[in-house]
């Protein structure tokens, strides 16, 4: 298991937010790991450890998720925000230029980068996202996020995820929902088990344009010209096959993806998904 440093950095209002650091070759850009609107920086752990060494790896959690300080204001739970407290931490550590790879909201986050500061941006990588968004997918995902549901073992916890996300992950075995339930859950201060963010994230969430709220298609036009790889589940229902095929349309050179027997959204580790961003990340060290 390769080791990685503990970090923080402070948002412009004062929040004390966590990345993980995954020592690097110095003289490449480094990949960001932007993870899905629950989700925190232990998504990307397989990841991150297979390209640490020859790629210098960060894992930020956004406000609200694993370590990063909860809001005092839910309203800022915002993908706006998210993309101001990112810049607060490349401010931070001196990163002028990376390689994004963004699951799910990391992705629009990505898309909001491309079209406000395209300059920093060496290539990137979009799981399961693009600028429109199935309305379907968006419900189920209104439907669980912010319920606080808590469970007595790790084992309760994992049968609940495979009870609603079963369908995204036809393959996985009880090994693969009790790594999933670690990844997106925490043993709380009552000694149950918890999810890993803070509910309020749901808030804003839940209002209409709760989304993204924006024409984020300038957002991949943004991307024309850099080294960029479209990942889709197969069974996604989030991230439809047009508007994967429009994307593509739009940002020649581009490679897609689809990764068999699995919905929204794909985990990366995956060996269709570790040799697509493998590939990504030979464009970008040229």
């Amino acid at each position: 298991m390769t080791a990685y440093a503990d970090r923080f950095w402070t948002s412009r209002d004062g929040l004390k937010l966590h990345y993980r650091e995954y020592v690097g070759r110095e003289d490449r850009p480094p990949v960001i790991c932007l993870p899905g609107l629950t989700r925190n920086a232990r998504d990307f752990e397989t990841l991150a450890e297979r390209l640490a060494g020859e790629w210098r790896v960060l894992c930020p959690e956004n406000r609200g998720r694993g370590d990063s300080a909860y809001a005092k204001d839910s309203a800022t739970y915002n993908p706006l925000q998210y993309v101001q407290d990112l810049g607060a931490l490349f401010e931070e550590a001196g990163i002028e230029r990376f390689v994004a790879i963004g699951t799910s909201l990391g992705g629009l986050l990505t898309m909001i980068m491309a079209m406000t500061t395209p300059e920093k941006l060496a290539g990137a990588v979009l799981n399961d996202i693009g600028p429109e968004i199935n309305p379907e997918g968006l419900e189920r995902i209104r439907g669980y996020v912010g319920q606080g549901r808590n469970f007595p073992t790790w084992m309760h916890a994992a049968r609940a995820l495979e009870e609603s996300q079963g369908s995204a992950f036809p393959d996985f075995t009880a090994e693969d929902w009790l790594a999933m339930a670690k990844r997106c859950m925490v043993v709380g201060s009552n000694g149950r088990i918890v999810f890993d963010y803070d509910m309020k994230i749901a808030e804003p969430f839940s209002q209409p344009g709760g989304e993204a709220g924006v024409d984020m298609w300038p957002g991949v036009d943004g991307l024309a010209g850099k080294p960029v790889l479209l990942l889709r589940g197969e069974l996604s229902d989030l991230f439809t096959p047009e508007t994967l095929a429009a994307m593509a349309a739009r940002l020649p050179g581009c490679e897609t993806v689809t990764v068999p027997r699995v919905g929204h959204a794909p985990t990366l580790d995956e060996p269709e998904s570790f040799a697509a961003i493998q590939r990504l990340l030979a464009k970008v060290a040229g």
